[in-house]
């Protein structure tokens, strides 16, 4: 008799944790991704601005999985799926599964605006991160040759639209390294009077943090040089800059690169599930985690939504991404060991464990928020680095990801400020280059 199939989409934190949870079940588990690494996103941003290397948070995921020899990885695209018939399509033909775990994430949403895209780019993956780099670095390079003042001041002001932690991380870290780290590399510009412009639409910074946290964040931005900008929208963004209103203002700013973190969606594969989404294109998933209507077909993570009986949704971070996948391999480890398939009544009900939030701005500037325990300052950026090099994936990373750190802070130095790809062009041109994956 074959033993049963699992196959998995993603590998991700959510993807990642599945596989790890049925690599000792007597199933042959297969994991799809269109990339070879699983990457520690919340560490891209230091990428994007210099602080790291590609290959310092992420990891092959065939190396993961590499003495696991019921585990197969699968360098793949996911292009449809047939729930009814059990059939996972990719790139390369079709493939039946018994079980199917959804972990495919989620990708950038630009609330209808697709073509502002290739002017204002996100951070989801290290291309996007190097392409940021690029964009960010080249700005300069320009700048130190160009004649027109004010030409030279709009290439110098970079505009991070989004004030989650994303895009308070980015502008916090773009802050520092201008007026730190690139001072002493030019000649003919003053690097520390580089323009930093935070727009959020909301009402404050960090909705997920409390008021007063999301106020000190605020502040700490603006003592580092940052404009913040709040109930403001973007209205329009070219290659030359973007057009933003509040109230009933509307303001021009022209500026060397813009960057998006404002919102994201399920990534497209979710429209192939059938089942009911949200509003960002999620999987609305039943209280096992499941797609309802098919029991054997569980979503996690970004790609899922899922409101417990008290009405709280689980939010799209790394901590609920992993616990939603131990929680869909489990039930399926259960089922193939007992060799029957659960009724839903009688599968164990997903329950979301908040160990915390934390968000850095700076240099011993962050916020962390633990429900029992609130910090901000020098203790709370100390926690965040330890957490951080805790939950990355090799011992590797995490010694060398130390060491950059400590030489950060002693020299306030960028180890990785190379520009790779189309070089000193501008970076509208929507292209990443070849950067290399050690760059």
């Amino acid at each position: 008799m074959a033993r049963p199939r699992v196959i998995i989409i993603g590998g991700g934190f959510g993807g990642l944790a599945a596989g790890r949870r049925l690599k000792k079940t007597n199933a042959d588990v297969v994991l799809f991704d269109r990339r070879n690494h699983h990457l520690f996103q919340p560490l891209l941003y230091q990428v994007a601005t210099a602080g790291l290397s590609p290959s310092q948070i992420a990891v092959p995921i065939r190396n993961l999985f590499s003495r696991k020899t019921n585990v197969a990885v699968r360098m793949e695209e996911v292009i449809g799926l047939d729930l009814d018939a059990n059939i996972v399509r990719t790139t390369r033909g079709e493939e039946r599964y018994d079980y199917l775990v959804i972990a495919a994430g989620s990708t950038h949403s630009y609330f209808g605006h697709d073509d502002w895209s290739r002017h204002a780019i996100g951070l989801k993956s290290i291309e996007d991160a190097l392409e940021i780099r690029r964009r960010f670095l080249a700005s300069y390079e320009q700048a130190e040759l160009e004649e027109n003042t004010e030409r030279q001041r709009a290439l110098m002001t970079f505009v991070v639209i989004g004030g989650g932690p994303t895009g308070v991380e980015l502008a916090g870290s773009l802050a520092e390294i201008a007026t730190k780290s690139l001072p002493p590399d030019f000649r003919n510009i003053d690097t520390s009077k580089t323009r930093i412009v935070l727009v959020e639409a909301g009402e404050r910074l960090l909705t997920a943090f409390d008021e007063d946290q999301s106020e000190r964040a605020r502040k700490d931005l603006v003592s580092m040089g940052v404009e913040v900008r709040l109930n403001t929208a973007a209205q329009t963004i070219d290659a030359k800059g973007v057009e933003v209103k509040s109230g009933e203002a509307t303001e021009r700013i022209d500026a060397g690169a813009v960057y998006w973190a404002a919102g994201v969606r399920a990534e497209d594969i979710a429209g192939s599930v059938g089942s009911e989404t949200d509003r960002s294109g999620r999987i609305v998933v039943g209280q096992d985690l499941s797609v309802p209507g098919h029991p054997n077909v569980f979503a996690v993570g970004d790609i899922a939504k899922f409101v417990d009986e008290a009405g709280n949704e689980t939010p799209g971070v790394a901590q609920g991404a992993i616990q939603m996948g131990k929680h869909a391999a489990s039930i399926i480890a259960k089922e193939i060991e007992s060799g029957k398939r659960s009724e839903l009544a009688e599968r164990p009900v997903f329950r979301y464990r908040d160990k915390g939030n934390m968000a850095t701005i700076g240099r011993r500037r962050a916020v962390a928020d633990f429900g029992w325990l609130k910090i901000a300052g020098l203790p709370a950026w100390l926690m965040w680095a330890f957490v951080h090099i805790a939950f990355l994936i090799g011992f590797r990373n995490k010694i060398v990801t130390m060491i950059e750190w400590i030489y950060m802070y002693i020299t306030f130095g960028r180890g990785a400020r190379l520009i790779t790809g189309d070089g000193c062009e501008r970076g509208d041109s929507g292209g990443t280059g070849n950067a290399e994956a050690g760059a």
